[in-house]
């Protein structure tokens, strides 16, 4: 080129030349300008954490290469907006500037609870405009997990109320377990809440425990299956599940709250792990929630057996560990194993622990305690990469935003999952000289929870439903005439309104006696009980109307068992309702008129006596025969409670009538010996004898007879809830693996299982056929 323009210039005149010089060399400059240019105002390429089409290890590892420690640290905490405000009083609105100080120039990984007390659109609005502080005004725009209470619906306000916990286990329905999940997700995300606290996992395995009716039930096996249903339901719609309380929060001494836990490894292996392992290598859980409580003196926030070596050496755990509310400042003011906050973040984060909830408290002080090299960033950056990996997994870094158009309205559709919830759940006790349905035309409604929405704990704000008098007066009262009075109030001893309830009784044909237990008054979370009888004046309330002759059937609207025995024998029915939900009230007056046929099984055990708790089926054998002396019938009749010995409940696990009669045939098998790695393939004929169609419960329990390390008698193993038309027979097939048949064995190792077992097929755990098979 230089060439070319030295011939060109050859043949021009001068002043043409200098032109021309000057042409080209604006033309150069002007080029080499905007070719500079475009260099300076070229996009930067986009970072790899940013990039969806990645594997999310790598944009892990881009991101945290790329956060100061300041960053690391803040997406370990949580804000929770609010002073004081930390487990029972929730929130209100909060302006942009509010959210962006909370925010600060490093972010934060959670915000605890911030729109609970909002409506959906509202709720929407607010964390959207979280989430646009988070992503656009800090420096790496790291989009923060807002958390909330689901246990048993959105605890959002104007949110569904399906009913409690331990109701739902009562149904024995996986496939609605699992539709309620759903359901109580779609409200929850639409909200933009993407972490829900729930499912309690623990077990009741003492009902005097205030939180009884957050569980599902006694058994592991159970608990297990409706827990991953629960996750499973909720993770599909990208919102993370955190199971709690990792471990055993509920079965200290007296069955007193978060007290220290002194059982074996073996004990907590086969009974309280297994519904939290299910959780995590079944249903893939994206968080859990560590405990209040100590295993035998270690606290469960900073108990590194629990955390690491088991959770996530042993059963693979991706997720991140959250603390329960203020659980890491527990181990200073409560446990005493911290001297303060610096060294109870150090213990906690250490051992495992990955979030501090519900504010900022302790771990904000990792920043400091790693410039003073009390604590290595490396050690952090075990705690930071779960929960950046969550983030990524469910999609908060590519779709952080809810369609505030969209706050999700199904809730017809949801109050119809909720009825035949509640209807499924209700558990019909006893039914003498059939007493229910009610045909009577003149009906005594009586009692303090006859006209209360009881909706148990953890229940949102703005929920609308009939009480149970409205339902009754509104299904019954069209061929019935119906007439309330109150009688008493839960608690105290005030009989005033006696009279005026016996008045009312004997104008009547027959009396419904609503009583039972309310949240936060007799029970709840930090409340449990030293007895398990009616408070206040209930029980003699049961007993004058009684008195007077008249049919009465009693209605407790609970959320745990209740001990019976100074008027269960004055009374001709019980049903016992555990809190129903917002449909509640109308699914008791389905079933009191008959439309409905009970079908629901207890999950829990109710003992005759306070004396006999803590009484639950699944424990190993005693050592020799015994017998209780207010009960001298246990030691003649021991070997016709199918082997379980002292277990002499009022109704036992499983149990629940009908309004119609199931006769079970004997347990049909193609053989009776098996190898160590065969399935057993059993089936049962089962008849309706009765005169209503109905569901009935069918469960399987193992007993094995010959292992060297002694087992529970009667494992739940299977069961299946079966439609059958009146008058009809269906086969009910299940199938056993040979895992069900294996036991821990001395070194805590899973062992194929040899020898005899008992195959016990029944309408609960003590009524029903046997067949004796073995394992070669």
């Amino acid at each position: 080129m230089v060439s070319i323009l030295k011939l060109i210039m050859d043949n021009m005149d001068l002043k043409i030349k200098c032109y021309s010089v000057f042409f080209i060399i604006f033309f150069v400059c002007n080029l080499s300008f905007s070719q500079a240019r475009k260099i300076v105002t070229q996009k930067a390429p986009e970072p790899a954490y940013k990039n969806a089409s990645l594997p999310t290890e790598e944009r892990v590892k881009d991101l945290l290469e790329r956060m100061t420690v300041e960053e690391k640290v803040y997406q370990l905490c949580a804000a929770r907006f609010g002073e004081g405000d930390e487990v029972f009083i929730t929130s209100g609105k909060y302006s942009k500037e509010f959210i962006r100080k909370q925010m600060s120039q490093h972010g934060i990984g959670h915000i605890s609870m911030p729109t609970t007390d909002m409506f959906a659109e509202d709720a929407a609005k607010t964390t959207n405009e979280i989430q646009q502080i988070a992503i656009k005004e800090t420096r790496l725009g790291i989009p923060t997990i807002i958390n909330d209470e689901a246990l048993h619906g959105c605890k959002g306000k104007g949110s569904t109320s399906f009913p409690q916990s331990i109701a739902l286990s009562c149904t024995w329905d996986l496939q609605l377990m699992g539709e309620i999940a759903d359901a109580i997700v779609k409200e929850t995300f639409n909200r933009g809440v993407r972490q829900v606290l729930s499912p309690v996992l623990d077990l009741a395995r003492d009902p005097r425990h205030g939180r009884v009716e957050e569980t599902y039930g006694e058994d592991p096996f159970l608990a297990s299956r409706f827990g991953v249903e629960y996750i499973k339901g909720v993770q599909q719609n990208n919102v993370v599940c955190t199971p709690k309380h990792f471990l055993a929060n509920f079965v200290a001494d007296g069955g007193r709250d978060a007290g220290n836990i002194a059982l074996s490894e073996r004990e907590l292996k086969e009974v309280h792990l297994v519904p939290y392992k299910a959780a995590i290598t079944e249903a893939r859980a994206g968080s859990i929630m560590a405990a209040y409580n100590e295993l035998d003196g270690v606290p469960c926030s900073a108990n590194p057996w629990l955390l690491k070596a088991l959770l996530r050496k042993e059963w693979g755990f991706k997720g991140f560990v959250v603390s329960d509310w203020s659980g890491v400042v527990g181990n200073v003011i409560y446990h005493h194993t911290a001297k303060d906050n610096n060294e109870a973040a150090i213990n906690c984060s250490s051992a495992g622990m990955d979030v501090e909830l519900p504010r900022l408290k302790c771990f904000v002080n990792l920043v400091q305690l790693i410039k003073e090299g009390k604590i290595n960033e490396t050690s952090i950056d075990e705690n930071v990469k779960p929960v950046l990996r969550m983030k990524f997994d469910f999609g908060l870094f590519d779709h952080p935003f809810v369609d505030t158009a969209n706050s999700f309205k199904m809730k017809d559709a949801f109050r119809k999952l909720a009825l035949k919830a509640a209807e499924e759940s209700i558990v019909l006790l006893k039914n003498s000289h059939h007493v229910l349905p009610i045909t009577a035309k003149n009906i005594a409604v009586i009692g303090p929870n006859a006209d209360i929405l009881q909706l148990g704990g953890y229940s949102a704000k703005g929920v609308k439903g009939n009480t149970p008098l409205q339902s009754i007066k509104q299904l019954l009262g069209k061929t019935s005439n119906i007439t309330y009075s109150k009688g008493c109030n839960l608690t105290g001893d005030d009989k005033s309104g006696f009279s005026e309830a016996i008045t009312v009784a004997k104008k009547s044909d027959v009396c419904v006696l609503v009583v039972g237990g309310a949240y936060g008054i007799t029970g709840g979370e930090t409340q449990d009980r030293v007895d398990l009888n009616l408070m206040g004046v209930q029980e003699d309330l049961i007993n004058a109307i009684s008195a007077l002759g008249k049919p009465v059937i009693v209605v407790l609207i609970d959320g745990r068992p209740v001990t019976m025995k100074n008027w269960i024998n004055r009374v001709d029915g019980i049903v016992q309702m555990f809190f129903g939900g917002e449909e509640g009230g109308n699914a008791l007056a389905e079933i009191l008129a008959g439309n409905i046929n009970p079908s629901g099984k207890l999950t829990i055990t109710f003992p005759r006596d306070i004396g006999q708790v803590p009484m639950y089926l699944q424990h190993r054998p005693y050592g020799r025969e015994g017998s209780i002396v207010e009960y001298p019938e246990i030691s003649k009749t021991a070997q016709n409670l199918n082997g379980v010995g002292r277990y002499y409940p009022l109704f036992p696990f499983g149990y629940g009538l009908s309004y119609t009669d199931y006769k079970y045939d004997s347990i049909e098998l193609k053989k009776y010996e098996f190898h160590t790695n065969e399935d057993v393939h059993l089936s049962i004929n089962i008849s309706n004898k009765g005169k209503m169609d109905g569901y009935e419960i069918v469960q399987v329990y193992l007993s094995p007879l010959g292992c060297r390390i002694a087992q529970s008698t009667h494992q739940l193993k299977a069961f299946q809830r079966v439609f059958i038309p009146k008058g009809e027979s269906k086969k009910v097939e299940f199938t056993l693996h040979p895992e069900d048949f294996s036991f821990l064995n001395e070194k805590l190792q899973p062992e194929n299982g040899l020898g005899e077992f008992d195959l016990f097929v029944g309408t609960n755990c003590l009524e029903g056929v046997t067949k004796k098979i073995s394992i070669r």
